[in-house]
């Protein structure tokens, strides 16, 4: 993802948050059980583990979420769950000398923690951490060598809003990040990836 737009999004959802929370105080905060599917982009980065190369890729995201809020009033606190798939795939220039060329993104898995408020009755902005895997696959462009499958360990941070719809459906709007350390023990580097994402939710 270029970086001002990684840097653009959780800035407006925070400017968009701090700018009408006079109104928070008049409205309730989301809380309950819910479960929810998502959508959108996402950028991968990679970097050799020697630091001699690296690459990034562009895919679309999907997955599905579980969680439950407290509401405090006008604030609210939870907890989420998510597992989410992209297959974006990344391919290290010809100068790279490692053994594999190339790394695909599966499946990333994530439990976290996030807070936020009402902003106006309906919607609510909210912010995000917790821990995160990646499931990966190294593999050879030439097919020489089998797969390699490994997965690394992470954190995530994001932010967004949602949005209550008629009846028990609410919709949101996210920008996370997270980043790995040592993919496929230590074949290659490290990782980032940049989601946004979209997602409508049946709250309970």
């Amino acid at each position: 993802m270029k970086p001002l737009l990684t840097a653009a999004i959780p800035a407006a959802i925070l400017a968009a948050g701090l700018a009408a929370s006079p109104a928070s105080a008049q409205a309730a905060a989301p809380g309950g059980l819910y479960v929810g599917a998502l959508a959108g982009y996402e950028g991968i980065d990679v970097e050799a583990a020697d630091g001699s190369a690296s690459a990034s890729a562009d895919a679309a995201v999907y997955g599905v979420t579980a969680g439950y809020d407290l509401s405090l009033g006008s604030a609210f606190v939870g907890v989420e769950g998510e597992y989410s798939t992209s297959g974006g795939s990344t391919e290290f220039p010809a100068s790279f000398g490692g053994a594999r060329d190339g790394l695909e993104a599966d499946g990333q898995y994530y439990l976290g923690a996030r807070a936020g408020f009402a902003v106006t009755p309906g919607i609510a902005a909210y912010g995000k951490l917790g821990y995160t895997s990646l499931d990966t696959s190294a593999f050879t462009s030439a097919g020489s060598l089998g797969e390699l499958e490994g997965n690394a360990d992470g954190i995530r941070f994001g932010g967004g809003v949602q949005v209550q719809l008629p009846g028990p459906l609410e919709a949101r709007l996210e920008y996370r990040r997270s980043s790995y350390k040592d993919l496929n023990d230590g074949t290659f580097g490290d990782a980032s990836t940049d989601q946004v994402v979209a997602g409508v939710g049946l709250r309970f």
